[in-house]
């Protein structure tokens, strides 16, 4: 089941979306083939540092972060990824590396690729490394107010 925090904000804020169970995958692309999604419609959520700040980094599965371009946009000083010993206990109800790309229900500073926003649906980790949440990308930028990465 989805993370309880991330179903509970979802249902508060009457979005529809859809809970997909899959065979337990931990590569966004092989979560991406597991429930039948397009890699450039499955997000991933990256986790960096932003001179030493934990941020999140969502973008599609087939990408990566490229840390001069992040560098550049953000304006900081220096980027690097973060480890998973540096961020799960950020992410108590969720398994290491299957967290939602909902940095606003950590705290957490999010950004999001441009090209993300070119499908008019997310898919996402829902938590737990069997199941993907699936919604309209407009309405989950609505949610989390994303500072998007143009490029």
């Amino acid at each position: 089941m989805a993370c309880a925090k991330l179903q509970e904000y979802l249902d508060q804020n009457r979005v529809k979306y859809l809970s997909v169970k899959h065979s337990p995958a931990f590569t966004a692309q092989e979560v991406a083939a597991a429930a039948h999604i397009p890699g450039s419609a499955m997000a991933k959520t990256v986790m960096v540092k932003l001179d030493g700040s934990m941020a999140m980094v969502v973008l599609p599965a087939p990408e990566m972060v490229r840390m001069g371009h992040l560098k550049a946009e953000t304006g900081v000083e220096e980027v690097e990824l973060a480890s998973e010993q540096e961020f799960k206990r950020l992410f108590p109800d969720c398994e290491v590396g299957a967290m939602p790309p909902f940095g606003n229900l950590y705290d957490i500073d999010t950004f999001v690729a441009e090209s993300l926003g070119a499908n008019p649906e997310i898919a996402f980790n829902g938590g737990t490394h069997t199941e993907v949440i699936k919604m309209a990308y407009a309405d989950w930028e609505k949610l989390v107010q994303p500072k998007v990465l143009r490029g």
